[in-house]
């Protein structure tokens, strides 16, 4: 159901697509109050693995430490697992379960892994809620045709919000070309749509080809924004990292207005 009583910034995500949990902490640190949740990725994840696991590594159990204060200093309500899950039924229950015994407040599974794969992380969430990945906003509309997907981003969208309500999934993340789409099916009402894809006017688009800004997103219906490098690496022009959240949690506000 479209979260109405949301503060602004709170609907802003900013992904943590750093390399150790020290880069981390600090934009956590800077950060927190100015956004919402705190998204950790697979750069993130398999940087720390490394640095638990390769020899050349001089000082694991630092690294441990440094890892495991990050978690608790964005545990619960501010954390987002970007774990895209995809694999077979029994694998995804099963990481799953381990997944939401940290209690963080979502974490994915690639809709793409079908729908009993979708039902096992259901099945395994806790107290955690589970969002469905549909199609990369990295990936346009002849890749997407040309893909797996066989058909154009709108149509497989539909087709996997669908099948994540079925599945009895919390949410889906899609582009924000599809959010309209989504929320003239009624039927899919009761979906959260986390958007990825969202840059300001001010900001480049980087490597994402289905684009729209904060305000034009919150108003054709996304709950939440993923919002990474218009935060973290802002325009001189808009100042801090602070001041660029500031900035869109402001334009978040106008839409909602």
């Amino acid at each position: 159901m479209r979260q109405k009583d949301v503060d602004p910034k709170d609907r802003i995500i900013l992904p943590l697509d750093v390399s150790s949990a020290q880069e981390a902490q600090k934009l956590v640190d800077k950060l927190t109050g100015h956004v919402g949740m705190f998204k950790i990725g697979l750069e993130l994840i398999y940087s720390i693995m490394a640095s638990l696991l390769v020899e050349e590594n001089a000082d694991a159990i630092g690294a441990l430490r440094f890892f495991r204060n990050l978690m608790k200093s964005i545990s619960g309500a501010h954390e987002f697992l970007d774990t895209k899950l995809a694999d077979i039924p029994n694998t995804v229950g099963k990481a799953s379960l381990a997944v939401s015994s940290m209690g963080v407040k979502f974490f994915n599974v690639h809709a793409s892994a079908g729908l009993k794969a979708i039902e096992a992380a259901v099945a395994n969430r806790g107290l955690s809620q589970v969002l469905g990945v549909t199609v990369l906003t990295s990936i346009g509309e002849e890749e997407c045709r040309d893909s797996i997907f066989g058909d154009v981003p709108g149509k497989k969208v539909l087709y996997f919000a669908k099948m994540l309500k079925k599945a009895g999934a919390s949410g889906i993340i899609c582009s924000p070309q599809e959010l309209v789409l989504l929320r003239e099916n009624h039927e899919l009402d009761d979906l959260l749509i986390v958007t990825p894809g969202v840059r300001p006017e001010w900001a480049s688009t980087d490597d994402q080809k289905r684009v729209m800004t904060p305000g034009e997103a919150i108003k054709a219906g996304a709950d939440y924004l993923v919002i990474g490098r218009p935060i973290t690496k802002p325009p001189e022009s808009v100042g801090s990292p602070v001041d660029a959240a500031k900035r869109i949690a402001d334009e978040i506000q106008a839409a909602l207005s």
